[in-house]
């Protein structure tokens, strides 16, 4: 299993989790686990993913996934696993 982070930041508009799942849909990559929340005006979604059957590169659908966000309003990030538990350790 080749297990992402992404995180999904900014002010909440309709579609931010549709045009976000759909686009990993076409990319073949596994939705594990999603959390959203969101705070008066702002969104705030959380999803792990499994991107082992991908079919396309890690950077390729990070860019995409980046350049997505911009067109809807929001910061989208990707970050391998274990790069984002290094990062978070205590």
């Amino acid at each position: 299993m080749n297990r992402t982070i992404i995180t999904v930041v900014g002010k909440d508009t309709k579609g931010i989790i549709a045009r976000v799942c759909t686009y990993l849909a076409e990319k073949d990559v596994n939705i594990l686990d999603i959390s959203q929340t969101i705070v008066q005006e702002y969104f705030n979604m959380m999803m792990i993913v499994d991107m082992g059957k991908m079919n396309a590169s890690f950077e390729t659908v990070a860019d995409e996934l980046a350049d997505l966000g911009k067109s809807i309003g929001v910061q989208v990030k990707c970050q391998r696993e274990e790069i984002f538990n290094m990062m978070h350790r205590i």
